[in-house]
């Protein structure tokens, strides 16, 4: 017996899909025409706004919360604030990584430097004990380099000369004495001696024909002393003329020639590796 032919489906979609979307268009229909026979009441709308902003307000301000809380207010405040405290933690950790970033030779500079203060000022607490010591802190004194480099000893230089002349007195050679034995204990130290004179021109009659070389000759002398009587050593030791190139006080008074009058001992600190 012969088996009987399949039918083949009907081409195009199910007949329930074109019911179906059109009941959907009618549906559709049906509501745009009742959106556009409605109409909104503005006044109501705006009257139910207002109820509600002065309920609770939000919508402007948000300044007030629901009920009698100050929840809205609290919460805006507490968020200010917790922005600044992430700005302060933001800011302190930047300034923490700058500093931890810093240069390194910049560190190493900075380290240099303190240990330069230290050890100059060690040293000049050294040389004013020594001094006091040796009883001629009335005659000298002791000072400290405003970029701690060295100690300076200075003496007036009346003490030590006659005006015009650049031989020690007799009566100074005590002094000059003392402070080459302490001088001994900075052997190793460069220590520079300078001479200083006034800016009153010197006379014809002097065997020195300026003020330069009249510093430069009282510088040497104290040099010669130094290293010949009290054996200091020489390679250590530097003499120089400053003329009145470089006053302490001013030369229009009798009081400030006089202080600009001086032999300087500079004793320059080391910084130990």
């Amino acid at each position: 017996m012969a088996r009987k032919k399949q039918e083949e489906a009907p081409q195009g979609s199910p007949a329930w899909m074109a019911t179906f979307s059109d009941l959907m268009n009618l549906l559709l229909c049906f509501f745009v025409l009742l959106f556009s026979m409605s109409s909104v009441d503005a006044e109501k709308f705006e009257q139910v706004v207002a109820s509600l902003s002065d309920s609770i307000n939000i919508f402007e301000s948000g300044n007030v919360g629901v009920g009698d809380g100050q929840l809205i207010s609290n919460g805006i405040s507490q968020l200010n604030n917790l922005g600044e405290y992430f700005n302060d933690m933001g800011n302190s950790s930047k300034e923490n990584n700058e500093s931890n970033s810093a240069d390194p030779e910049k560190q190493y500079k900075e380290k240099l430097e303190a240990e330069q203060k230290k050890v100059t000022e060690e040293l000049y607490e050294e040389v004013q004990e020594k001094v006091e010591n040796k009883k001629i802190d009335q005659y000298v004194s002791v000072d400290m380099d405003d970029n701690y480099q060295f100690v300076k000893i200075s003496m007036y230089g009346a003490i030590l000369f006659d005006s015009g002349d650049a031989d020690v007195k007799s009566d100074a050679i005590p002094l000059l004495s003392s402070i080459g034995d302490i001088l001994k204990s900075y052997d190793n130290y460069l220590i520079k001696i300078e001479g200083h004179t006034d800016n009153v021109p010197i006379t014809h009659s002097s065997v020195y024909k300026n003020n330069l070389w009249l510093s430069s000759a009282r510088a040497s002398t104290v040099w010669e002393y130094l290293t010949e009587k009290k054996g200091l050593d020489p390679s250590t030791l530097e003499a120089s003329g400053r003329s009145e190139y470089d006053p302490v006080a001013d030369n229009k008074t009798a009081e400030g020639r006089k202080k600009n009058r001086r032999v300087e001992i500079k004793i320059y600190s080391e910084t130990k590796d």
